[in-house]
């Protein structure tokens, strides 16, 4: 594959996290003014996600924004058509204008501005904006994982008994289980990338998901949670890539380093074939 690297700006680091973070406050801001109002108008894609005026709003302004000056980059957006062009660029935008539409259009909290930008495969740096909530969340590869301008770093339970999972609700009772599993706590939000945000900031010990995501919706989580300390991977323990021709992964599992193991154990027991549940859990 030949891919087009990138020259004004393969080393402007500095200005590429400095010209994401303002794209994606600015957009946060935007969606603000859209959360609530009852104009905004929905509907369902083909694959039964929704989408709103709102996801579409975000996803122009990124697109000027994070590509002005920056012509070079490639861009993956889930309200973009993908036309590949991407796959010969060094430096990919991949980016969820509102991961949570479920949440924003119910007029829940939980939802996010997403954005990573992803060099020669690999997630570089990456900004999750809850501005209901004001958390901006924000993750540069090497350089850790922070929280309104606070390190972040992951220290929950080691132990699966008493473990709070964010999980479809009664994921642990299902009968794809070899074993049965011991008590956990669960909940769920709309947004899996909120969701990883959550386990990064402790607020949960880990998460599970049996169904496919894309990237957009995992990157700069993934980038999170790492940089904070944790580990992420499909249920089967292969890590996420992104910025391939085949966006869909077909599972997550997060968790602190010394849980994830023991969950490993018990979710590459469960065949893909036998995955069951929610196309949005």
């Amino acid at each position: 594959m030949n891919v087009e690297k990138c020259s004004e700006h393969t080393n402007d680091s500095a200005g590429d996290l400095e010209l994401m973070k303002n794209a994606v406050k600015e957009a946060g801001q935007l969606g603000l003014e859209f959360f609530g109002d009852r104009a905004n108008d929905k509907w369902q894609k083909d694959d039964g996600s929704f989408v709103s005026d709102a996801d579409m709003a975000l996803d122009k302004l990124l697109h000027q924004r994070l590509l002005e000056g920056r012509g070079d980059y490639g861009w993956l957006s889930e309200e973009t058509e993908d036309d590949l062009v991407r796959l010969n660029k060094s430096r990919v935008w991949i980016v969820d204008p509102i991961d949570g539409t479920r949440a924003f259009i119910n007029d829940k909290p939980h939802w996010v501005v997403s954005v990573a930008l992803v060099v020669d495969g690999v997630v570089h740096m990456g900004c999750l904006y809850n501005p209901v909530k004001n958390e901006f969340f924000e993750a540069v590869l090497g350089e850790g994982a922070k929280l309104n301008g606070h390190k972040m770093l992951i220290d929950g339970q080691s132990d699966i008994e008493g473990a709070t999972i964010i999980a479809a609700p009664g994921r642990f009772k299902s009968k794809i289980w070899p074993t049965p599993w011991p008590h956990v706590e669960s909940f769920m939000v709309n947004s899996v990338a909120y969701r990883m945000a959550l386990v990064a900031t402790n607020r949960a010990d880990a998460l599970l998901t049996l169904s496919g995501k894309s990237d957009w919706d995992l990157a700069a989580a993934d980038l999170l949670v790492r940089e904070a300390g944790g580990m992420v991977s499909d249920h089967q323990g292969f890590e996420l890539t992104f910025n391939r021709k085949n966006t869909r992964h077909p599972s997550v599992l997060v968790a602190n380093a010394d849980l994830y193991p023991k969950l490993l154990a018990r979710t590459k027991l469960v065949a893909a074939s036998k995955r069951t549940g929610c196309s949005h859990n």
